[in-house]
């Protein structure tokens, strides 16, 4: 074969690199501005289910989600621990807003007879307020003071009185 000059061959050289670096910031500023890809996880944390009178609702049905209003640092994920080695399902853990006063335990949910309420409250102590505020956080929410100790042991199952929905966490996932 016949050789290029030096002067060819550079100049080659350059052109099969510059037209590299064309393609690679191409694909870059492509691969940059697409949309990120949806998750393939559903939204929903949990299945909206009807249970009727008698059926049984476990601790791994129920999720729950832990917000922290104190000063203690990580303690609604210490807290949200606990309650996942009592047999709930995890939500999310977090601070509380601003305006939130707890001083000891509180559960934010509409309905303090609810069954999952019901189930949670157990493991947190007596006299605990259950308030109707909104809240963003999936499951029941239970929000944490200062002055709170720690989950109590609680019941593993409640006996729904009566026809009820409930949003049922989905099973764990192997992984």
């Amino acid at each position: 074969m016949n050789q290029l000059p030096a002067p060819a061959r550079s100049a080659l050289t350059l052109a099969v690199l510059g037209l590299l670096l064309v393609v690679g910031v191409v694909w870059g500023w492509s691969a940059a501005t697409e949309p990120l890809p949806e998750s393939t996880t559903s939204d929903e944390s949990c299945t909206p289910t009807t249970l009727e009178a008698g059926d049984k609702l476990y601790t791994d049905q129920v999720e729950v989600s832990v917000l922290n209003a104190g000063n203690r640092g990580s303690f609604a994920a210490r807290v949200l621990a606990q309650l996942a080695a009592r047999g709930f399902a995890e939500g999310t853990s977090g601070n509380a807003p601003g305006d939130a006063e707890v001083e000891r335990v509180q559960v934010w949910a509409p309905d303090r007879s609810a069954p999952e309420v019901q189930l949670v409250l157990s493991t947190l102590g007596k006299k605990v307020p259950v308030v109707d505020r909104e809240v963003t956080a999936p499951g029941v929410v239970v929000v944490v003071g200062d002055r709170f100790d720690k989950v109590a042991k609680g019941r593993k199952k409640v006996t729904v009185q009566s026809a009820v929905e409930v949003c049922v966490a989905p099973p764990p996932t192997a992984g």
